[in-house]
């Protein structure tokens, strides 16, 4: 057994020495990698329940009671279930003035709970006093729950309870809807109606169309809660980073320069919007575009992507892309680098030397036409996704995609099979012969 004595001094010096050791070579090394950044938590999801508190929401039509308790009802028993991560508010119009001076009256609207945390007792209690009162400006309130919204990185969403249409117009309801979607925010608005009316529901569907959003015509009271839930539920869906806004131009020469990401345009009626994209030989191009209809249109109407070169030669041309709704025509498109020769050089991360990139044209075209009355501004809602991945490899010889490869590879095939079948039939017959 080996009963060595090391002495407390020696491992004094031996600690000492080891440590000096590793500050020689942290400083020779260099500072320590600094740690990952953490990356920003997300917004929380954002909704604002926008109620009409107007006059007509006395009408007993609802399971034989009061809109307006039944739309109390329903606020109630939606914030109970709110999900802890959504924040909400409230903000009511018709809630306060019961006079006739209408110029008073269509300045009424008010956030009765600012956009937050919830606290339930309060947003309950707020709910609780409100009487069917006033007019019923749904495009002021409408503007107003935008700015209650703010603005940031994520989605944001409106809920309208309404059981009739805009007596207080200009501004125009459906109007103010396209100008919210305009603005580039990506804030969609869907709407209820409490009332069975051509009007209402015309104007209602034009709001929710111009945004994004849905509308549902509410008969029971249960439906009503329903669907509130299931609207402020789906801003979890909806929560997502807005689209960056972009402006295509006329022509690709010119055109803005995307990198891979969601943006969103408007496009004219029958209008053609130019974007470029850079391509490198080992990358493949993945395109997709999407076309709301926000508003009425006549029946014929499509949706054309393309990729062309910048001499106008066409590349490729996509094909239509079934989305599930009817209110949004989509297409998309693939295109590999390799093959087109490249006209733009573009240093790689690697080696620093240059790769030569093809500068891809993408070009939007539609075939929409406004019917009669319809406003042509602003232009439809145009959504584009662009994505550049490395492209998948291509097949090794033989090249069976080549006429006269094919051809041979064929014949020599059926040589060989030919052959063999003739070689295996003697043998049998042989065999059985001498069987017998």
């Amino acid at each position: 057994m080996d009963t060595t004595y090391t002495s407390p001094v020696i491992n004094k010096k031996r600690a000492t020495i080891v440590l000096i050791g590793l500050l020689a070579v942290t400083m020779l090394g260099g500072p320590a990698p600094a740690l990952a950044e953490e990356e920003p938590p997300a917004e929380p999801p954002k909704v604002e329940l926008v109620l009409d508190v107007s006059g007509s929401m006395r009408a007993d039509d609802i399971d034989g009671r009061s809109r307006i308790s039944v739309a109390q009802q329903a606020f109630n028993e939606v914030v109970d279930a709110l999900p802890d991560e959504t924040q909400l508010g409230i903000r009511v119009l018709g809630a306060t003035y019961p006079g006739n001076d209408k110029a008073k009256g269509c300045q009424d609207t008010q956030q009765i709970v600012p956009v937050g945390p919830v606290d339930r007792v309060q947003a309950k209690a707020a709910v609780a006093t409100l009487r069917p009162t006033g007019f019923t400006p749904v495009g002021l309130a409408l503007r107003e729950a935008a700015k209650d919204l703010g603005t940031g990185t994520t989605a944001r969403r409106i809920v309208l309870i309404t059981d009739g249409e805009d007596t207080c117009a200009p501004p125009d309801p459906c109007e103010v809807a396209r100008e919210l979607a305009a603005q580039g925010t990506k804030l969609v608005v869907d709407t209820l109606g409490l009332a069975p009316d051509e009007k209402v529901r015309r104007q209602l569907l034009c709001i929710a169309e111009a945004t994004g959003g849905t509308y549902t015509a509410v008969q029971r009271a249960d439906e009503l809660t329903s669907r509130i839930k299931q609207l402020v539920d789906r801003a979890k869906d909806t929560h997502t980073a807005a689209p960056a806004v972009v402006a295509g131009k006329s022509a690709c020469d010119g055109a803005p320069l995307l990198a891979p990401g969601v943006y969103s345009d408007r496009a004219a009626f029958s209008e053609h919007r130019w974007y470029r994209v850079p391509v490198l030989p080992d990358q493949e191009l993945r395109v997709s575009v999407s076309m709301a209809l926000d508003r009425p249109v006549n029946p014929d109407y499509a949706v054309l992507l393309r990729a062309t070169a910048t001499d106008g030669r066409e590349l490729v041309r996509g094909v239509d892309a079934g989305s599930g709704r009817t209110d949004v025509v989509s297409a998309g498109l693939r295109w590999s680098g390799g093959e087109e020769p490249t006209d733009e050089a573009s240093p790689t991360p690697d080696t620093g030397t240059t790769v030569e990139a093809t500068m891809v044209c993408l070009v939007v075209s539609n075939a929409f036409a406004p019917r009669q009355g319809t406003q042509a501004t602003p232009g439809m809602p145009v959504e584009l996704t662009v994505d550049v991945v490395a492209s998948s490899p291509a097949p090794t010889a033989p090249d069976l995609g080549r006429g006269w490869v094919l051809l041979v590879l064929l014949t020599v095939a059926g040589l060989l099979t030919g052959l063999v079948t003739g070689l295996l039939t003697r043998w049998w017959v042989a065999t059985w012969r001498e069987n017998r």
